[in-house]
């Protein structure tokens, strides 16, 4: 072990802990040592449990926890961003708490940076046109598909929309059909319903 190794120092430290002291925070270690690249943590909130996950360029991915599994979610982040993943709720304490803050009603817009890798293409440019769509407004598959480059690809868009990896922060939900109708939500209408509630003041909490 080398004295400029934190990651190396930080275990061995653990491992010399009393048993009824905590460990340190072996995540900041590894971050420190480079060998952090995904930072994840769960979060309870109205509408289930989130597991929101973070690179050095900013948030990557945001999970229903009921619709997908937790250990494929880290699985993919392993595989499409990198295996060095690790739990760390300290590098989510921002999100955390800007999604907190928006399910309480007085968030109206987030400030976190975006990691776009997992998605490409017209996929991308149609979520980032998404992102676009103020709190509170409401636009539809062709708009946003327009926006995107092709006016044409309302059902390409409407894909685009239901593989959205930071669903609440790319505000996908804000997507209806041109007729007025909720249409899909890749958290479920329930949830698509409940987060246009949050941002119309009908359920946000006190």
């Amino acid at each position: 072990m080398t004295d400029n190794d934190p990651l190396e120092r930080a275990l061995a430290v653990g491992a010399a802990h009393a048993p009824d002291r905590p460990l340190p925070e072996l995540s900041e270690a590894a971050g420190a040592a480079g060998l952090l690249d995904v930072a994840y943590a769960t979060l309870d909130s109205p509408v289930g449990t989130l597991l929101v996950a973070t690179t050095p360029r900013g948030l990557v991915r945001i999970a229903y926890l009921d619709r997908d599994d937790e250990e494929s979610v880290l699985r993919q982040l392993a595989r499409k961003v990198s295996p060095r993943v690790l739990a760390s709720r300290r590098r989510l304490d921002t999100t955390r708490r800007e999604l907190d803050q928006y399910f309480e009603g007085t968030r109206r817009g987030f400030d976190l940076p975006l990691d776009w890798r997992l998605t490409h293409g017209f996929g991308r440019r149609v979520l980032q046109a998404t992102a676009r769509i103020p709190y509170g407004e409401v636009s539809n598959y062709k708009q946003v598909a327009t926006a995107a480059g092709s006016p044409r690809g309302s059902r390409a868009a409407g894909n685009a929309l239901g593989s959205n990896p930071m669903p609440i922060v790319v505000p996908c939900h804000r997507v209806l059909h041109a007729g007025g109708g909720l249409g899909g939500y890749t958290g479920g209408v329930d949830r698509k319903r409940y987060l246009l509630g949050v941002e119309s003041g009908t359920f946000a909490r006190a």
